[in-house]
């Protein structure tokens, strides 16, 4: 953990947030400022400013748990597709200098395209708790996925 991270912080707990998804290597939380619902968030629980600091072994966690939970996420809000994409460097608009991955649901219609065009579309932020729990939900039906996240 490094000691002024934010993510670091909401791993360990120190900054409550709306976890989705917790194992030993990752930890998956909804973004507070979402471009769709169901906008989550997954981050190693190891520390990395960069993407490419990252070895083979913790990417390929960070990767497969990325695939389940859009695979959740995808079904919990019907999405038709999703965004996943790492914002790497403060020049590409990385805004928090944790490794993280983002997994944007989509809809036809909804303004969003490609990765060139990554549209916001502000959904309601009161109902944080009952978006954790669709993507809770579609991952414990998934029985080859741990989910230890709290509640």
């Amino acid at each position: 953990m490094t000691e002024n991270c934010l993510f670091c912080k909401i791993i360990s707990g120190e900054i409550p947030s709306k976890k989705v998804y917790e194992d030993d290597a990752v930890c998956a939380f909804l973004d507070i400022y979402p471009a769709s619902e169901g906008h989550t968030l997954i981050a190693p629980k190891k520390h990395f400013n960069s993407f490419t600091d990252m070895g083979a072994e913790d990417t390929a966690r960070l990767f497969e748990a990325a695939r389940k939970i859009t695979a959740a996420v995808e079904k919990a809000f019907s999405a038709e597709g999703s965004n996943i994409g790492i914002n790497n460097g403060e020049v590409a608009g990385q805004e928090v200098p944790h490794v993280h991955v983002h997994v944007i649901p989509r809809k036809k219609g909804d303004g969003g395209r490609g990765i060139k065009s990554i549209v916001w579309t502000e959904p309601d932020r009161t109902n944080l708790n009952e978006v954790a729990e669709k993507i809770r939900k579609k991952l414990r039906e998934n029985e080859s996925l741990q989910v230890d996240a709290p509640v």
